[in-house]
């Protein structure tokens, strides 16, 4: 079992780690998803022994996550950008691949209420509209050397949007971060530190304070929403999945070195092709788990 929970910690930390799907929507693939928000939920507000299994079940998946973490950060920055569009077609590949087979988990709840799927339109146009008025697409990243007051607290907030937006199944945290001008310039403040190279720590610090924040406020609201208005919730993911395609594609203006958004003269459908397979690969690993 430790194994297993090893691997969906692993295999949510590469999702997380770079724009496209969350973290959450691999937990939702893999179908321990409500587990995994039961459990943050209960660590902080369970019965004694529902912290100790919560905190049990946390631990392995948490290590698995730290492992993929540490591997994507260590190797991203150098091929992220010199990759961009190889990554956002393979990424593109995750979510179109993802939305059926997320439609066909959630089939009963969906179909019991066909009229909430108006929130798939909701959840689209939010991340449309955040991608859109974007106020740092262009190229233009954050230089978190001048680190300010003003500079901390989007840094700290930006933690706190990020890791909300990964425990959700759909745009993933990274894809906001790379919208905001963040991502690449967290991700280097990170490898620096994993590199023993501290000054990079106050930045790191604010994000980290940001993420607790941001995890512990949201995760009590999805536990709610999941258990009192499920379709609506499963419609907003998928939509929210959906849309964050559109910012995917607009990803590469937003790097330190702005590339044109993704075309279809850019577009690498091998890399597409990969992405559906790893994703159809995730749920084959659920359903032999479940035999």
């Amino acid at each position: 079992m430790y194994i297993i929970q090893f691997i969906r910690g692993f295999c949510m930390a590469l999702a997380d780690s770079v724009p496209g799907v969350s973290g959450g929507t691999i937990a939702f693939l893999l179908g321990f998803y409500d587990q995994f928000i039961r459990s943050i939920d209960d660590l902080m507000r369970g019965s004694m022994k529902e912290k100790k299994e919560a905190l049990l079940f946390l631990v392995k998946l948490g290590i698995g996550w730290v492992c993929g973490m540490v591997l994507a950060i260590l190797v991203l920055t150098s091929v992220f950008e010199s990759n961009i569009y190889a990554i956002s077609s393979m990424f593109i590949g995750f979510i179109l691949f993802a939305v059926p087979i997320v439609a066909k988990e959630e089939k009963e709840a969906l179909l019991s209420n066909i009229p909430a799927a108006f929130f798939i339109f909701v959840g689209a146009a939010a991340v449309c509209a955040i991608t859109y008025f974007n106020p740092v697409s262009g190229g233009s990243s954050m230089d978190l050397d001048q680190l300010d007051i003003k500079l901390g607290i989007y840094i700290f907030l930006a933690g706190a949007v990020a890791i909300s937006a990964m425990v959700l199944p759909g745009i993933s945290g990274s894809t906001l971060l790379l919208i905001m001008g963040l991502y690449l310039p967290v991700i280097t403040a990170i490898k620096d530190i994993l590199h023993f190279d501290f000054g990079a720590f106050p930045t790191v610090f604010l994000f980290g304070c940001g993420v607790l924040v941001g995890i512990f406020s949201v995760v009590k609201i999805i536990r709610k929403a999941l258990e009192r208005f499920r379709a609506q919730t499963i419609y907003l993911i998928l939509g929210l999945m959906l849309g964050s395609i559109y910012a995917v594609v607009k990803g590469p203006e937003t790097l330190d070195n702005p590339q044109p958004a993704l075309s279809i003269g850019t577009f690498r459908i091998l890399f597409f092709v990969v992405g559906g397979i790893v994703i159809l690969g995730l749920q084959k690993l659920k359903d032999v788990r479940e035999a």
